[in-house]
């Protein structure tokens, strides 16, 4: 078992005072290599889902635990050490520096990792190596200005899996690309996770993404927020 979460709840504080209940997660696993999709309307929890997974926030109660390890309970410091070698982010938005190029934003993905060695042979190879594989070998110059939406994406997977995360979190992925590029986006990142063994866990609202997945939670099969 990967990741393993009970009883999670999160809760926020309306302006009257009344406290509202965003996420209520009774039990949810996630095993080894496993492609899931987390579907749900703009509103229902799915970002905030994978923030807490990740530790970037912390629940009101329950447990988060990632192989064996409670997340939840480390302190900030050891979360972002954990969360850089353990997990890796691709988001709607791509979140390239701009003035970086695409070889030097997959790069960054062994900054988060904390990799002494990024600069290394050994390092730049990997990364020259997966924007291959992203169809971008001829972009590794190009900053993301020079770059098409379907293209920023792909350096944005490509630096998700320089780390060799265990596990690839994916807030709407498609959500910022046309058709044939979301397509195209969602068949190298479902691709380069199968091929690493790591697992997916994607949250998205769009029914063609949905479709391609085999395991499909509905945040509404969790207890009702209050």
């Amino acid at each position: 078992m990967l990741l393993r979460i009970e009883n999670l709840k999160v809760n926020y504080r309306k302006p009257d005072g009344k406290v509202w209940t965003a996420l209520d997660v009774p039990l949810f696993e996630l095993d080894e290599g496993e492609q899931t999709v987390i579907k749900g309307a703009s509103g229902s929890g799915k970002t905030t889902f994978l923030n807490v997974i990740a530790g970037l926030q912390l629940p009101d109660a329950g447990r988060v635990c990632f192989q064996g390890r409670e997340v939840n309970r480390m302190g900030e410091a050891e979360r972002d050490v954990f969360r850089g070698r353990q997990m890796a982010f691709v988001f709607q938005s791509f979140n390239l520096l701009a003035g970086f190029t695409a070889m030097e934003n997959v790069l960054l993905g062994a900054v988060f990792a904390g990799d002494p060695d990024e600069e290394t042979r050994t390092t730049r190879e990997r990364a020259q190596e997966l924007l291959r594989k992203a169809g971008l070998g001829d972009r590794l110059r190009h900053r993301p200005a020079m770059l098409s939406a379907g293209e920023q994406q792909r350096v944005a997977i490509a630096r998700a899996m320089m780390n060799r995360p265990r596990l690839i979190l994916a807030d709407e992925p498609t959500g910022s690309l046309d058709e044939a590029n979301g397509r195209e986006a969602l068949d190298l990142l479902t691709k380069m996770a199968a091929d690493s063994g790591a697992a997916l866990l994607l949250v998205t609202h769009d029914p063609s993404v949905m479709g391609r997945f085999k395991r499909v939670v509905d945040v509404r099969e969790w207890s009702p927020v209050a």
